[in-house]
């Protein structure tokens, strides 16, 4: 189980980030093929105003940034970006990478708390590759701080474990004696045990916040939707007007990948110098 312990020692010197966390891309053909082919499509009507249809809001919130994989994208979608990670090493060298970024504010956390975040000061907050190694507690923890922490129609994108819906805490299998087999023929790649969608689900409806949607999703080499992404704002928010929960079993995730590495590969080019 991936302990507040394991990933403060695992990201805080045991890891080396030869590639800025870039590596964790590879599969989609570089970071710029998720964030344009992945990610962007999946928040973009979250950031894009409704009166001039640009893509930008005022105030973004990333929990666990690592090296900054996302936060250059992200600071150019808002007016003021907050990164909060429990790794100082990632802070700093965030800080250095960004140092010409002047909206962007460094926080280093305990992995848990956001002290450091005004109450209804944040239009969005994103997670994206981090969260999925944490346990139920780490995220019981943000959902009830960003219940005070969101503006009234803030949204939320956490990308996190579903592992919890196959296996329990001690590493037993839960349910389907096939999709056990399938699952644990593959690396578990440190996913939180005590979390599955449903569960982050609860947890989220318990602090007043309702989800728009949760997409499961395979990751890696895995077969089963060991992941979710999670959507979600306040209950009152206008969001919910219009928009019911919607869930999506996603077990095409991957295959999406490899065919943007695909597309990559055959567009990306390099003139001779």
């Amino acid at each position: 189980m991936p302990s507040l312990i394991w990933n403060k020692s695992r990201w805080d010197g045991l890891y080396q980030w030869d590639q800025k966390g870039d590596e964790w891309s590879a599969t989609w053909g570089g970071a710029d093929m998720q964030w344009y082919g992945t990610i962007l499509p999946r928040i973009h009507d979250y950031l894009t105003n409704t009166y001039t249809g640009n893509i930008g809001t005022s105030t973004i919130l990333e929990i666990a940034p690592g090296f900054g994989r996302w936060t250059k994208y992200l600071k150019n979608m808002c007016q003021k970006l907050i990164i909060v990670d429990l790794s100082q090493e990632c802070i700093e060298a965030c800080q250095e990478r960004f140092v010409d970024s002047t909206n962007i504010e460094f926080h280093v956390n305990d992995g848990k708390l956001l002290d450091m975040i005004s109450d209804n000061s944040i239009d969005f907050v994103f997670s994206m590759d981090s969260l999925v190694h944490c346990e139920i507690e780490v995220l019981d923890s943000y959902l009830e701080q960003l219940s005070s922490k969101l503006k009234p129609d803030g949204v939320g994108f956490f990308h996190h474990s579903n592992l919890g819906q196959y296996i329990d805490s001690k590493g037993e299998p839960i349910g389907n004696k096939e999709d056990w087999d399938r699952l644990y023929s593959r690396p578990l790649n440190n996913r939180g045990r005590t979390v599955s969608a449903e569960i982050v689900k609860k947890v989220g409806e318990k602090y007043n916040l309702s989800f728009l949607s949760q997409e499961l999703i395979d990751w890696a080499k895995s077969e089963c939707p060991v992941d979710c992404i999670s959507v979600f704002a306040k209950s009152d928010s206008s969001w919910h007007v219009h928009n019911s929960y919607e869930k999506l079993i996603n077990t095409d995730f991957m295959a999406e990948a490899r065919k943007l590495q695909e597309i990559s590969r055959l567009y990306k080019k390099t003139k001779a110098q």
